[in-house]
Parts: C-alpha cells; sequence; structure tokens
C-alpha cells in the first residue's frame, strides 16, 4: 500500500523498513545450483528513528509490498536526494508476476557516511507497460519474499 506523498509524476516512491549489515560471502553460479546468499543480520534504528550508516554495502528492505502485473515490469533508481548524499541504490528489474517486499543493496560511497531515517524515501519504482501481457509471471525464490 502506497502513502501519501509516495507517488511521483514517473512512479512511486519506496520506503525504508530495515537495513542489514552484510555478513560474509555470497555464491553466484549459472543455474543457482550453487547459489548462496550472503547472510545479513538487521541494523537498529536509535531512539530518534535513525541509523548512522558508514561508508559500505548494506542490504535494504522496503516497507511496501509490490505486486507487478503480467503486463508490466518495473525499474527501480535512487532518489536524487540520496544520490546528493553520496549514497546509491542497486537494484534488479521487477519482472511481471513478482509479489514480496523487496530488497536492494544500498552502497555508501560518502566517505563520512549518511544518516538515515526509518520510514525514509529512498527509490523511486518506475513502471513500464510491456508490448503484450506475459504467458508466465516470475516464480523465482524471491517471489512472496518478506512478507
Amino acid at each position: 500500500m502506497v502513502g501519501e506523498g509516495q507517488v511521483q509524476p514517473c512512479g512511486v516512491d519506496l520506503t525504508l523498513k530495515e537495513a542489514h549489515g552484510l555478513e560474509g560471502d555470497g555464491e553466484v553460479d549459472f543455474d543457482n545450483s550453487k547459489r548462496r546468499i550472503s547472510k545479513s543480520s538487521p541494523l537498529p534504528f536509535d531512539a530518534e528513528g535513525k541509523l548512522r550508516l558508514p561508508a559500505g554495502c548494506y542490504k535494504i528492505v522496503y516497507n511496501e509490498y509490490v505486486e507487478i502485473p503480467l503486463e508490466m515490469a518495473a525499474f527501480g533508481y535512487p532518489r536524487s536526494s540520496l544520490l546528493r548524499c553520496g549514497a546509491d541504490v542497486r537494484c534488479a528489474v521487477w519482472d511481471p508476476g513478482y509479489h514480496g517486499r523487496s530488497e536492494s543493496l544500498l552502497v555508501v560511497h560518502n566517505p563520512a557516511g549518511i544518516v538515515l531515517h526509518k520510514n525514509a524515501k529512498v527509490m523511486q519504482l518506475v513502471f513500464v507497460r510491456l508490448e503484450a501481457k506475459a504467458e508466465k509471471g516470475y516464480e523465482g525464490q524471491y517471489r512472496g519474499e518478506n512478507k
């Protein structure tokens, strides 16, 4: 569900539910038979709802549960304010039929770090209509994640 102030002219803003520190390596192969996702642990917000992150890579989880229709796909882009603070959000394509509370990679490039508030707008999801409805929707392991 999208709250007031999240609908933009070209998309919908997604907000920060939590950030996780990455713990250890991961493994990626061709057919996912050896895939091993890096473990992570949630980082606590302070009493004021702030999270100070030093330069580095983090996994973030959004508040919004997204459902992509079969006739659409979506692309995520960092909010310009995030970029102007020296941080970036990276994500994969949001396939037709995907649904879940997605995760992305937050990269803090700024050597001084960044402070994020709980529920901060960090990414804009931009939808594109496909020429034809997908015959089959996304069925990968991330479908329905983070309910």
